[in-house]
């Protein structure tokens, strides 16, 4: 008869954790590098935002010194994805995903005003009135002022000074 060993079949008390393949833990480490990559992106205003350890915020300090593409900056970020698998990445994730929804949201904005500037260049005074209703803080003869130059240089082919005057102009207004 046989005996019955628990170690053998995979069980008792070392085999009670779920069992993660080396295949995945590489690829967690690899997805917490370049999460600590993504962390290099921001300025320091964005890095003081986002929730992370003293040691994880020295090091990212650390790599604005080295070169980047040099072998330094490899074995840096090396480091980076260790300290990031003692940090909480999901708050991480969080804050990164707060500052690429405000820069879309920003983006979006951006194009808004360059089809209002180029509306309002090629559109009559029904394009003036639509945008107006949007915004009803704008100085309405300053507005037209900057539409008119800037008609005036689309037709003689000239540099869009006025053009650019006018984005500026309605960049201030949205800004409010």
């Amino acid at each position: 008869m046989t005996e019955h060993n628990d170690f053998e079949h995979g069980q008792g008390p070392e085999f009670d954790e779920e069992w993660v393949s080396k295949t995945e833990i590489k690829r967690q480490v690899h997805e917490l590098k370049a999460l600590g990559e993504r962390l290099l992106e921001l300025n320091v205003q964005q890095q003081a935002k986002v929730p992370m350890s003293d040691e994880l915020r020295a090091a990212l300090e650390e790599a604005t010194r080295i070169k980047p593409r040099s072998n330094a900056m490899k074995r840096h970020l090396g480091f980076i994805g260790r300290l990031m698998q003692t940090e909480d990445a999901d708050q991480i994730r969080q804050a990164l995903e707060r500052f690429e929804a405000g820069k879309q949201a920003h983006t979006a904005l951006f194009h808004k005003l360059e089809r209002w500037r180029d509306q309002l260049i090629t559109g009559g005074n029904d394009v003036l009135q639509a945008y107006l209703a949007e915004y009803p803080q704008a100085d309405i003869q300053h507005l037209r002022q900057l539409i008119r130059n800037a008609k005036k240089e689309a037709d003689k082919q000239q540099p869009p000074a006025s053009a650019r005057k006018l984005f500026k102009y309605l960049r201030e207004l949205a800004d409010v």
